[in-house]
């Protein structure tokens, strides 16, 4: 076990850190709307980079994505693969969502979308589902402290006290400065966590008599973790309702795809992709192998998301190592709780609340103020309560929204989609995707789940579109930004 007081003293120097970061990206705001929610599309690609890697490579990948591999094997690699995989959307989409939101200024992905089809009404409803879906994904991050910080002392921190920790330091950064606040401070937390990770794998597989030993020993006495299905999780079906959703998590996930807004250029878009790309292979591998050592090191674990707390605690990696990482999968995880809020924050400002209010910057700053610290305080409750209800929402996150791909594909591929088409693939995929889980207890990990919310949500939008018209005022995305695309060589 980790001494309590070591962790605190660790975590105030992260927390001083963070506070000169935030200090100094205070002193670059302009204070305009645009400013604080996407930096005033002034990121350069290497930090734009770092911050979508620690936002969307959050304290899942060591918490969770590791207990899938302790819990199921070899099959949580291919499962995250397929995430990866989907990040070559990126290649598509990214350059269409920066030129968009820089010709009309959009800053929530739910704006873009309501402005193509010309209504706000399928903006705000965008925006009400995404949150619908996203708050309780928040809980899971404070949970994720939770889990960290008392795992590792043996309960020495209570959860009460890793949640509040995590909540202060959410809503600081956030509050201070907005984006460039959390971008900079992810893109050096994300190095932390990179390097501790690295440094942590290579100590456990050091303990296991290196790299020989440890695949001989995993291969006598645990071989069914190196085949699929496994021992059990990774079923064909399971693999297929966790995997489909991920895949879209670049487009369906708005406190990620409006990342794509904040790039100060094409050069740095490219860059960012570069540095996500990489980031996100090198992580992947090591959570696994993370998760295969605690295997060995720290057997006959019950609750499988108490691996890493278990083999950090285990003896087997040097203080000084484990406590870099426990920073690293606490910045992450408040990067993610930070992003998620700012986004909340800027769709209720620019998609919910009236008209004549989001057009205030000062207005539109303090609302996304308040919901930030709305945000981070459900999260926190609902953490220390562990409510089913969020739970099951949590769990239906990703598969929830995917309600959104269809409307955003058609938004840059199909002139004859319509507003209200997508409001029916909205509105109809949510209420699906809730009316199967919470009523019916139909399990994220049945393939039925996302296709039929995805298939829904796909019928709806094509189907409703052909028997509908455009509205007057949708905007068409395709003619207008095809020369700029053509010019940078864009796909």
């Amino acid at each position: 076990m980790i001494a309590p007081g070591l962790i605190w003293v660790v975590i105030a120097v992260f927390a001083a850190f963070g506070f000169i970061i935030a200090v100094r990206a205070a002193r670059a705001n302009s204070g305009t709307a645009s400013d604080y929610y996407i930096g005033g599309r002034d990121i350069g690609g290497m930090v734009a980079g770092l911050s979508y890697a620690a936002t969307t490579y959050s304290a899942f990948m060591l918490v969770v994505l590791t207990g899938l591999t302790y819990r199921g094997g070899i099959g949580a690699l291919g499962f995250e693969l397929i995430y990866f995989a989907g990040l070559s959307l990126l290649v598509i989409f990214a350059p269409r969502f920066w030129l968009v939101g820089k010709r009309w200024g959009f800053i929530s992905p739910a704006e873009m979308i309501g402005a193509r089809y010309g209504s706000r009404g399928l903006a705000r409803a965008m925006a009400i589902v995404s949150i619908v879906f996203l708050l309780p994904y928040c809980t899971t991050q404070m949970a994720g402290i939770g889990l960290l910080l008392s795992g590792v002392t043996g309960g020495e921190i209570s959860l009460f006290q890793a949640v509040a920790t995590g909540a202060a330091l959410a809503m600081f950064w956030a509050l201070l400065a907005g984006l460039r606040s959390v971008a900079w401070t992810d893109a050096a937390m994300s190095v932390v966590m990179l390097v501790s990770g690295l440094l942590a794998v290579a100590f456990a597989v050091a303990a296991l008599g290196g790299p020989a030993e440890f695949l001989g020993t995993l291969q006598a006495d645990h071989a069914e973790w190196l085949t699929v299905p496994g021992p059990g999780l990774w079923s064909l079906p399971t693999f297929i309702a966790l995997s489909l959703p991920w895949f879209f998590f670049t487009l369906s996930n708005p406190q990620v795809s409006q990342r794509l807004f904040i790039l100060r250029d094409f050069q740095a878009m490219r860059r960012m992709i570069l540095w996500v790309l990489g980031f996100g292979f090198v992580f992947t591998l090591v959570a696994v192998i993370w998760g295969l050592a605690a295997l060995q090191l720290a057997p006959d674990i019950a609750n499988t998301s108490m691996a890493t707390p278990a083999l950090l605690s285990s003896g087997v990696i040097p203080t000084w190592v484990v406590l870099l990482l426990i920073i690293g999968i606490l910045s992450a995880a408040i990067s993610t709780l930070d992003s998620i809020a700012l986004t909340v924050g800027a769709m209720i400002a620019r998609d919910v609340v009236p008209r004549v209010e989001a057009q205030n910057d000062a207005r539109q700053i303090l609302s996304g103020r308040l919901v930030i610290v709305a945000v981070v305080l459900f999260a926190s409750y609902f953490a220390l309560e562990k409510a089913a209800i969020v739970d099951q929402l949590a769990a239906l996150s990703a598969a929830g929204l995917m309600v959104s791909v269809p409307p955003i594909v058609g938004a840059f591929f199909w002139r004859s989609g319509t507003a209200t088409g997508a409001m029916a693939a909205i509105v109809g995929g949510a209420a699906v995707a809730v009316w199967l889980a919470i009523f019916q207890g139909v399990s994220v990990f049945n393939p039925v789940l996302p296709f039929a919310v995805g298939g829904t949500s796909v019928l709806l939008f094509i189907a409703v579109s052909i028997f509908t018209k455009p509205r007057a005022n949708a905007l068409d995305f395709q003619s207008e930004i095809t020369d700029q695309l053509t010019y940078h060589r864009a796909w």
